[in-house]
Formats: structure tokens, sequence, C-alpha cells
């Protein structure tokens, strides 16, 4: 609650705290919208493959083309304006860049920004959760060793879903459940880039108009999207993904409690201490009434008589017991809120969320039958959606994570929902990232850290 009152204390000195973006798509031009007002916050270079794109998303949020026209990161540094590039490692040389915040959306290429940021002594904002869900425990850890902050992306969802757990656990309540919503149907599941603009009720015409990305958008439609973000939450909170995956069971902000409480209290959670999504479809497709499809929410239970009694004199919203209730955000503004995380690694040396452990998983799973030879084509692709599981069942199977699932050719038959495994698969390409993986496996295997 003090976070704008120690950044002006630090430009009072003379001392902004310097950043820089990688990636200037949609959450990265939030970024940019916001950061050009925050007295103190100086973005000292922004970092894209495509330059020219990078300085139209810096027009379109209205920054003057004079304050992008530094023509290296230690210019920017002086003058206080903005180096552009699609140089990552010349951009990270700069020492005065004290925070990089990764939003490329892209795992591979995220995995390396974030090592190279480590190495480069910089903190690290991961907006990218398709590279934190994969192997944020380990790159957390190698951050740690250095004095540095590696930190969730405020404002997204898993960032503010672990601010949610950290309020229950910090007020002593039993935390029951946590999650987000999200707009999905069964139906939803083998949604491919031809179909998903159907499920948004979008004609051709509309859009050929915009600037849509058709596989991220069904990244969210598929539920891939919602697997990866629940396993990160999983990691860094230490709660566990459902056995077999996410059940998207549809409730309403006044059923959140009844919902989202154990099976053996008349819930839909197998247990406590569970992730998982809150539809805002019934699976007709009848909407929810009072969903909170952009938003998060914890559940928990009193402890006592007491407190059980506290929750009706206040009016928390609760389940028929009484005994579990809710607790929710109705919103999440991404881009727009992530300065919040910048300022929190560099002023106060904490993360909004990090994953520390690895008890979640993201992985391949086939959305139809395929042969050897086929090519698996990612997130939000053709072939396969993201199951969210356990990763002591991920590492039974030797599922292969969703984030290396792009561009892989299979080298044996795969019948459909069959989750993919590293046998299944010729690895060819990327395997710096492949060896990456393999180390977060080794040194955080369930079990193992605790033994430790």
């Amino acid at each position: 609650m003090n976070l704008s009152s120690l950044l002006l204390a630090r430009a009072a000195k003379g001392r902004p705290v310097r950043v820089a973006l990688i990636g200037a798509g949609k959450f990265g031009s939030m970024v940019l919208s916001q950061a050009q007002k925050i007295d103190g916050l100086h973005m000292v270079a922004v970092a894209d493959l495509n330059v020219g794109k990078a300085r139209e998303a810096m027009a379109r949020v209205g920054w003057p083309s004079e304050r992008y026209a530094a023509k290296s990161a230690g210019e920017a540094v002086r003058t206080g304006t903005t180096f552009v590039t699609d140089d990552v490692k010349a951009m990270l040389a700069c020492d005065d860049i004290e925070c990089v915040i990764e939003a490329t959306g892209h795992p591979i290429a995220g995995t390396r920004h974030a090592l190279w940021s480590i190495d480069a002594n910089k903190h690290v904002v991961m907006v990218n959760v398709e590279a934190d869900v994969m192997v944020g425990p380990l790159l957390a850890e190698k951050a740690r060793a250095r004095g540095l902050i590696y930190s969730m992306a405020y404002g997204d969802q898993p960032a503010l879903i672990c601010e949610l757990v950290d309020w229950v656990r910090a007020c002593g309540f039993e935390l029951t459940s946590a999650g987000k919503g999200m707009n999905f149907e069964p139906r939803y599941r083998y949604s491919t880039p031809d179909t998903v603009w159907s499920f948004f009720g979008w004609t051709e015409e509309e859009v050929a108009k915009g600037d849509f990305n058709p596989k991220m958008y069904n990244s969210f439609t598929d539920g891939t999207k919602a697997a990866i973000e629940m396993a990160a939450v999983a990691n860094g909170t230490g709660l566990d993904c459902p056995d077999n995956g996410l059940a998207f069971p549809p409730a309403g902000l006044h059923d959140l409690a009844k919902v989202f409480r154990p099976a053996s209290d008349g819930g839909r959670m197998d247990r406590s201490g569970l992730v998982d999504i809150a539809a805002s479809q019934e699976p007709d497709g009848r909407e929810v009434i009072n969903n909170i499809r952009y938003g998060v929410f914890v559940t928990f239970k009193a402890h006592n008589e007491y407190t059980r009694a506290c929750f009706k004199q206040y009016g928390l919203l609760t389940d028929p017991s009484g005994w579990y209730a809710s607790m929710w955000r109705p919103f999440h503004i991404i881009g727009l809120e992530t300065s919040v995380s910048v300022l929190s690694a560099v002023l106060r040396g904490e993360a909004t969320g990090s994953s520390k452990e690895f008890r979640g998983d993201a992985v391949a799973t086939a959305k139809k039958d395929m042969q050897p030879g086929e090519m698996l084509d990612g997130e939000g692709g053709y072939a396969v959606w993201a199951n969210a599981i356990p990763a002591a069942r991920s590492l039974e199977l030797r599922a292969l994570p969703i984030g290396l699932a792009h561009n892989v050719r299979l080298k044996r038959p795969i019948r459909k929902d069959q989750i993919v495994s590293f046998d299944d698969v010729e690895l060819v390409n990327d395997l710096d990232v492949v060896a990456v993986r393999q180390e977060m496996e080794d040194r955080f295997r369930p079990g193992q850290m605790a033994a430790e």
C-alpha cells in the first residue's frame, strides 16, 4: 500500500526505477500505456522481433515519437527516453536496467530471455505464464541464488489469485480452493483456429477488421490457457491440480462457496486444497447468472463456531452451512497493473507471486487421433490442448509439457484425449530449453525438495 510513495522518494533522489520490456503485443502495449504516466518509472528499452510493430504500439498508446527515438539504451538512460530494438542481449547489457518484463507469450523464447536477464543481474517479471509453468520453479531458484526477484505479473490472473491465497492464510482461515472465472463449455475443448471465431459469435468481416491472433484466442477457448494458469497457481501456492484435470464447474458469485468446497461437504471438489475454474457458461450454453468470467476467487472455511458466526454477521457470501465463504476480485486488467510487480520487485524485494515448487503441470493432450509423422502445433492449435494435472502424475507419465509441443513430430500413434509423452515425439529443436525443463524436473521432483 505504499509503492507509489516509495517510488516518489526514489525519484526525488534522481534514481528512477529503470525497466525494460520484451514483447510489444497486447500485454506489452498495455504496460506501455501506463508506464508513460508513472512518475519515477523509466522504460529504458522495448525489445521486439519486429521493431516497426513496437514503434506502432508505442504510438498507438500515446507516446510522442521523440520519447522513443534513442539510438541505444545508454542514450535512453541519459536522456530519459526509450530505446526500441530487436536485440535482447544488447539491451540486457545496459547495467542501469533493474527489471525486465518478459511479455512475449512464447515459452521457448521466454525461458531464454529469463535466463539471460538473471545472468545480467536483473529482476524478472514473467508475464509469460507459458514459460513459467514449464520451468518457473527453476528460474525462481536461479534468481534467488543471485539475490534477484522472479515474479508473476500483477494484473494477470495467477498473481491476483496468489494475492488472495496469501490473504486467506494471513487471516488464519482454512484455504479450500482457488481459481478464476472463464467462458467455457465442454464443446469448446476441440476448437481449432478455423472454428474459434464462431464461439465468440464474430463474423468473418468483423475478424478481418481486427488484429486478432486465432491461435491465441483458441488457447483461451479450448481450455489450454486455463490449464497453464492454474498449474502455475498450484506451483506458486502449494495447492494441487485435480487428478484428472480441471472440471470447469459452472458457478456464479453467490455459489462459489457452495461449489468450490469438498464433495464430502456437498461441493464439487474431490477434496480441499485444489485449483479449478468457475465456468461462466452452463454445459448447454446458458450464461451463469452473476458469473465472474473476468475475475478470480478463493474459498475458505471457518475454524470454529465464533468465526462462522462472524461470517454471517459481516455479510460474507457463504455456502448453506455457513462454514465456507468466498472472496473474489471481479476483474483483471493485465498489463495496466503490471507496474505493481515491477515496483514490488525493485523497491520491496518481493514477488507478486512466484513458482516455489513443482506441484502442477500443463501437459499436451491430443485433440484427435494422430499418426506417426504428424506434427504438434502447440497451444491454441489443431493438434493438442493442455490438461492441468498434478506434477507427480505428469512425471509418472513422462508427459510432454504444452510449452514443448511446438513444431514437434510424432513417432508413435496417439488417440484422442491421450496425454502425449516425451516417448511419443521426436525432440530435435530447442534442446537447450528441453535441458532446462529436464533440470527443473530433476531438481523439483515432488517430495524431493521437502526431503532436502
